[in-house]
């Protein structure tokens, strides 16, 4: 069996570049190693699919923390508007939440995936579920084709979309690493990225499933020296912290040579030291018969009031009358720098995306090919670029798919 076109990997990045190739005329098949095509984009954003951010390419660029340079053609190339629009042409209605973050109508990732499909489908894509073990390449270094369960698939351009190390139950196994090795191309380390993370503190399985909204979280190395800060949303987790902030956090650590972390969180960021010791004076007093930590119910949610005045030090079955200035301050303290000690990152098991990949030294970035490999190309999460949460890293995806099918429709154009 032979072709114009062979992709390898039918998760998003590899259904939109098939789409486009299709939609082009190039006779592309797509295979995937799951029952199931976008099996991991059917999961993202807890199901409801950050698709993409409604951003300016410059403003994209910003949010970009490996990769930046390397993503300019792309991301100019192929905007996110021109993902929505491109979405919404084959039956995704989408919406623009908080922070420019796009979903679908539907809140369904389900639909973003079964669309993409169809949409290949019915331009003219044909779509095998097979796990390709090999990429075929000639005696030049030039691509030549696939084998998929032990046959032969000979074409002149390969595509490898096979994703990264992330939620391997969906399928990404690091095969696109192989197969880029193989083909003399580095790769580089590959870690987990936008992770939890762990504690060792007691706090945390105390506090299991309480979302927290509204707060600062700053991340400290054992120096004391900054390495992130942000506001927004985090939640608790039996083994450490997790959430929007957390995430974004994980991507700007580095815990290689055992590196350790602290993670402060003001929990009242909009609120003064002077605004809370007296808003605290006013509770004390309204219950100055009351346990500490009756009297001061109301001031934070009911799970962790008695757990920052452990952290605190107070014993919350004193009476409210009994609480000096100094324990006053040191409640004020922990509300405005509540610690939590970070032992490390959560697997790449639990990842959203891999930090590291494919080197783009390597890779054309004008058209994704193989600098070493004529007609050998590599998208999406497989190649070393990475952002922030909120809809960069699947735009990257869609991004790199339309810059290697545009290249790929006019090489094989040319050659006709």
């Amino acid at each position: 069996m032979s072709g114009d076109a062979i992709i390898v990997g039918g998760g998003a990045s590899g259904l939109y570049c098939a789409y486009q190739l299709a939609r082009s005329g190039v006779a592309v098949t797509l295979f995937e190693r799951n029952a199931v095509f976008g099996k991991k984009l059917r999961i993202t954003g807890k199901g409801r699919c950050n698709m993409t951010n409604d951003c300016t390419p410059t403003e994209f660029l910003d949010n970009i923390y490996r990769g930046k340079r390397s993503l300019r053609s792309a991301i100019y190339g192929h905007t996110p508007q021109d993902v929505m629009a491109e979405l919404e042409a084959i039956g995704v209605p989408v919406k623009v939440e908080r922070g420019n973050r796009v979903f679908p109508v539907s809140e369904n990732a389900h639909d973003v995936a079964a669309r993409l499909e169809n949409a290949c489908r019915r331009a003219g894509a044909e779509l095998i579920t097979e796990r390709v073990t090999e990429i075929i390449l000639d005696e030049r270094g030039a691509a030549a084709g696939i084998i998929a369960a032990g046959t032969e698939y000979r074409a002149g351009v390969v595509v490898v979309a096979t994703g990264g190390l992330s939620y391997p139950k969906t399928g990404s196994t690091g095969d696109g690493y192989r197969f880029a090795q193989r083909a003399g191309l580095a790769v580089t380390q590959r870690l987990p990225s936008l992770v939890p993370l762990l504690s060792d503190e007691l706090c945390c399985p105390a506090l299991q499933g309480l979302s927290l909204k509204n707060v600062r979280l700053t991340v400290t190395d054992s120096g004391g020296r900054e390495k992130y800060s942000g506001f927004g949303e985090m939640l608790f987790t039996d083994r450490g912290i997790s959430g929007p902030l957390v995430l974004t956090a994980s991507a700007q650590l580095d815990f290689s040579g055992g590196a350790c972390y602290n993670a402060v969180i003001d929990l009242k960021p909009a609120v003064t030291e002077a605004e809370l010791d007296a808003r605290l004076l006013a509770m004390l007093q309204a219950g100055q018969n009351k346990d500490v930590v009756n009297a001061l119910h109301g001031l934070l949610p009911a799970s962790l009031l008695p757990v920052l005045l452990n952290k605190a030090e107070i014993d919350g079955r004193l009476k409210a009358n009994s609480l000096t200035k100094d324990a006053r301050k040191s409640v004020i303290r922990t509300l405005k720098g509540f610690t939590v000690s970070i032992s490390g990152p959560a697997t790449i098991d639990e990842a959203v995306i891999t930090r590291g990949g494919v080197d783009m030294s390597g890779i054309n970035s004008s058209t994704m090919e193989s600098k070493l490999s004529p007609g050998l190309y590599f998208i999406g999460e497989v190649l070393d670029l990475d952002g922030k949460t909120g809809g960069f890293n699947l735009q990257i995806a869609w991004s790199t798919a339309f810059l290697a099918a545009r290249a790929i429709t006019a090489r094989l154009r040319d050659a006709e």
